[in-house]
């Protein structure tokens, strides 16, 4: 951070008690860093998939980059944060899709069964074994 003092003589006529004195004064100047709140962390989408999708423990890891990715912004590290941000956002990518790959296929694979049954309980019905 820069700092800067500048010496600013005071106009004593504009001070009525002062007299003829002039005094110095010590100014300093402090710059404010911008607000680091555009890097993303994806926290939210991580508890979700932490909680609901976590497969192969992908939610778990794509939680901790995020809480990284979040601690990285409070520091003021914004590259750091970025790229932990983006991880977390992979992740949590992975994992979604994963998840929703193994729902579809389990439901698929339960109406196969479903119909595969239905279809030998019927044979079986139409055979010889059933009256």
């Amino acid at each position: 951070m820069d700092y800067r003092t500048d010496q600013v003589s005071l106009n004593p006529s504009s001070y009525p008690n002062q007299g003829m004195n002039t005094q110095a004064v010590t100014t300093t100047v402090v710059n404010v860093v911008p607000n680091v709140t555009s890097v993303r962390d994806h926290f939210l989408w991580s508890i979700f998939n932490f909680a609901f999708m976590n497969f192969c423990c992908l939610g778990f890891v794509a939680m901790v980059f995020s809480v990284k990715s979040r601690d990285r912004k409070v520091v003021g590290d914004v590259e750091g944060a970025r790229h932990y941000g983006s991880t977390a956002r992979t992740l949590n990518i992975v994992t979604t899709v994963l998840s929703v790959l193994v729902f579809i296929i389990c439901i698929a694979m339960l109406l196969a069964g479903t119909f595969h049954a239905a279809r030998t309980v019927h044979n079986l019905k139409n055979s010889d074994g059933w009256n």
